[in-house]
């Protein structure tokens, strides 16, 4: 495992807070009529345009978009393509770059409209559960307590599948490093965190079954019963007591907010009680 100093630590912050921006700038576009491939063309521009380079395009010699934009069933990997996005569709969208030699790579799923009360609480869970390990990623802790705490507040508490093919990494001036950081695991088990290591911590959460499968283009990953899956992602680095978050999701949620065309917990809350206030159930 590679630890970080405090100077390579704020040159990460750099890269994870280009890949905010970016994402904010995707917030700001997203609504039904939309393709994909559009929006994988601007998340290239918007990189290039900062200097950056979108580490996802051409890695591993062969993954051809410059971002992941995965829809409703799409767990992680998902192509861009020219098919356009409809009212009540989630979207993954996951974004990596190189800036200054390291890499920034997190994730955000969005609503397209309203895709249902079950949806929103699937979004909901898999966000709060992305805090819940970051809250275990402290000196002195093991990456088991943040697989174990995700996969209790998702898994066992409400009942989601945790997708075990797939997990999160270290980060820094590769993609990814060691160690590996499952969405699931036992307390105490697992390698010693230790100040200055730097994570991208990413609970991937389907409404049903754990279990996916891989498309033909030997990317897309879906999961097995066709029922959505949410994914989100945070670059963390381990410190004592509280973790650093490197990323900012502030600024995503702001222009989500703004933007009417997409659905927000917010927008879920404000639903129900002017429902309950009509007497609707």
């Amino acid at each position: 495992m590679i630890y970080k100093t405090d100077e390579q630590v704020e040159l990460m912050r750099k890269s994870a807070r280009l890949v905010s921006k970016t994402l904010a700038e995707v917030a700001k576009i997203l609504k039904p009529g939309i393709d994909t491939l559009s929006i994988d063309k601007m998340i290239g521009e918007f990189i290039h345009d900062h200097k950056a380079v979108p580490s996802f395009l051409n890695y591993q010699g062969s993954y051809p978009f410059n971002s992941c934009i995965s829809v409703n069933d799409v767990v992680v990997h998902g192509f861009p393509t020219k098919k356009e996005l409809k009212e009540g569709d989630i979207v993954s969208v996951d974004i990596g770059v190189i800036l200054n030699d390291w890499h920034g790579d997190h994730a955000y799923t969005f609503a397209i409209g309203d895709p249902g009360p079950e949806v929103m609480q699937l979004i909901q869970v898999t966000k709060e559960s992305l805090y819940k390990g970051i809250e275990k990623a402290v000196a002195g802790n093991r990456v088991g307590d943040i697989g174990f705490a995700i996969w209790e507040y998702t898994e066992k508490n409400h009942g989601y599948g945790v997708v075990r093919d797939l997990v999160g990494h270290g980060l820094g001036r590769n993609m990814h490093e060691a160690p590996q950081v499952p969405n699931y695991g036992k307390r105490g088990s697992g390698s010693k965190l230790k100040e200055g290591l730097t994570l991208a911590i990413e609970p991937m959460i389907n409404m049903g079954t754990r279990e996916v499968f891989t498309d033909k283009d030997g990317w897309t990953v879906r999961t097995k019963d066709g029922k959505p899956s949410v994914h989100f992602e945070h670059d963390v680095c381990v410190k004592k007591g509280t973790a650093d978050i490197l990323s900012d999701y502030s600024i995503i949620e702001k222009v989500e907010e703004e933007n009417e065309n997409l659905f927000t917990m917010a927008d879920r809350d404000a639903f129900a009680k002017a429902s309950a206030s009509k007497g609707i159930s």
